[in-house]
């Protein structure tokens, strides 16, 4: 599988082949021959000559991807889950798993849609799922929920990956409009007070650590948000920040606090990264994994005994604007959400007035 990579590290030239190696998956890197680019080559990370290929190489990680600016790969179905599918319904995950690719759905989107639809195919044996009707459907959705006693959570995900299969692989738009799906357990957003975000930043200690947690609290990022923000991203004339291709794959602005602009200058002179703003040992962007441990070990050393994720901060943010007297509409721009219903659920969680609130029994 060969890449045109266009705007790369180095040069357009440059081409990039998918490949397994001794074993491993591997980048094979090929160009013209050039000395100065050859000698720029040598000092790519984990970089290596085979003989054997006629080739650079370099592991086929993330980390890389990010480097070249290529895609990421597409993995072939995963064994053990075509294993518990029958033969006739074998070409259908597939065709569902094509779909996805064809339509641009994330990662993320494709591996649970994938998933859900196969252990829906599971249960089917040798049935032909394409040639099922809607009761059939239904009474599969009663026995997730009767005998399997799944979540309403898990019953909407695997609802959604049946759903596309029939009306974006198959075409048949109103099969599920009598079908009902599971009520949505309604959650308040998990924040984090104003006196614990002060404490959570005084224990950390790192300088790079400590700037992608206020970024993060400071802007309301996604964890994924936060490490794919460029160098280029961050306009401090305008003092504003874009968040490009984010969740639905919508570019945003959002506010650049004034009071981070001295530590992210004395960063930026300190570590002085490439095209991300917070980067890896090897180079390339910085994991989800790593921004999320992180913040974990922040909590653990600010002693915050509180069962949140770094998707919190994003939470907190948007919870002290509300606090702090924002227009809602505002907030909804700043986060970047669709539906003003998803920002008015931190109208539930948001203290200041209601916490003036007296009981009766104060009155007694």
């Amino acid at each position: 599988m060969s890449y045109d990579v266009g705007m790369t590290l180095m040069t357009p030239e440059m081409t990039f082949t998918q490949e397994v190696y001794e074993g491993n998956p591997v980048l094979l890197i090929r160009f013209n021959y050039d000395p100065l680019l050859v000698e720029e080559v040598r000092n790519i990370p984990s970089i290596k000559w085979s003989q054997t290929l006629k080739s650079w190489y370099v592991p086929d990680t993330p980390e890389n991807r990010s480097r070249f600016e290529l895609p990421s790969p597409v993995s072939p179905p995963p064994k053990r889950d075509l294993q518990k599918v029958g033969e006739i319904n074998k070409p259908e995950l597939n065709a569902l798993r094509e779909k996805l690719i064809l339509k641009g759905y994330s990662e993320n989107t494709q591996r649970t849609y994938y998933y859900e639809f196969a252990q829906f195919l599971y249960i089917l044996g040798n049935h032909e799922a394409k040639s099922l009707d809607e009761e059939r459907i239904r009474s599969y959705f009663l026995y997730c929920a009767e005998e399997l006693q799944m979540k309403e959570s898990q019953i909407n995900s695997r609802y959604n990956a049946v759903k596309f299969y029939y009306e974006q692989v198959l075409g048949r738009d109103r099969l599920f409009i009598n079908l009902p799906r599971p009520k949505r357990p309604s959650q308040l957003p998990k924040h984090i007070s104003v006196r614990d975000i002060k404490r959570l930043f005084e224990a950390v200690t790192n300088k790079k650590h400590l700037l992608m947690l206020k970024l993060c609290y400071g802007m309301g990022l996604r964890v994924s948000e936060i490490v794919n923000l460029k160098v280029s991203d961050i306009d401090s004339g305008n003092m504003q920040v874009l968040i490009e291709r984010a969740k639905g794959k919508k570019d945003r602005y959002v506010n650049l606090p004034e009071s981070i602009l001295g530590e992210l200058r004395s960063y930026y002179i300190e570590y002085r990264p490439g095209k991300y703003l917070f980067e890896g040992q090897g180079g390339g962007k910085y994991s989800i994994r790593s921004a999320q441990n992180v913040f974990k070990s922040a909590m653990g050393k600010a002693k915050i005994n509180k069962d949140v994720g770094i998707h919190g901060l994003r939470h907190s943010y948007a919870t002290h604007l509300l606090e702090n007297g924002t227009d809602i509409s505002y907030i909804q721009s700043l986060l970047g959400h669709d539906s003003i219903k998803t920002t008015l659920g931190y109208t539930r969680v948001a203290q200041k007035n209601v916490k003036h609130v007296k009981s009766p029994l104060d009155s007694l």
